[in-house]
């Protein structure tokens, strides 16, 4: 049985064939903060071509974090097309989007959403309460995400550093 301490648990994986939980596990509610501040640190760095691209150990130092859970973040912000990255020795990401325009909101979606509130369960079949709870937490998941997004809106990438973003 493998395992790897992380925080104050081990995590085992069952089947060495499940490669891709190896590396540094990145919960849904960490790829907000660390897709911000990666964001942030860019722009800071005034990284807006390959030749200005920061490396993912450089991104991770400035959080810190691992830069594994760094390049799973910046691949997805690259997917929304907020980003440039390349791989390799010199490798690193950079801004496509002037950081001005990036509203977080963009950036909430890029990485799923408020996905880390979860998905409600099947209820059971026959209980009055199992039947109508699932579609009742599904909505107030789904109005969370909508209240977050709203409000995410009005706040820009520029905004973080500037520190306008709780006047807002």
């Amino acid at each position: 049985m493998r395992g790897r301490k992380v925080s104050s648990t081990i995590f085992v994986a069952p089947d060495p064939r499940l490669s891709y939980l190896s590396g540094p596990i990145m919960s849904d509610s960490q790829k907000f903060p660390v897709a911000a501040h990666a964001l942030a640190y860019l722009a800071h760095k005034q990284a807006t071509t390959a030749e200005h691209a920061i490396s993912s150990a450089e991104l991770a130092a400035s959080m810190p974090t691992n830069p594994v859970v760094v390049r799973r973040v910046t691949a997805m912000l690259a997917r929304a097309g907020l980003i440039d990255t390349r791989a390799g020795a010199g490798g690193g990401a950079w801004l496509k989007v002037d950081p001005a325009t990036i509203r977080l909101d963009v950036v909430l979606r890029a990485v799923g959403g408020c996905t880390h509130l979860g998905v409600a369960p099947p209820g059971a079949k026959g209980c009055p309460v199992g039947e109508m709870i699932p579609d009742a937490v599904s909505a107030a998941i789904r109005a969370a995400d909508t209240a977050a997004s709203e409000r995410l809106s009005r706040i820009t990438v520029a905004d973080l550093l500037n520190g306008r973003a709780e006047k807002l």
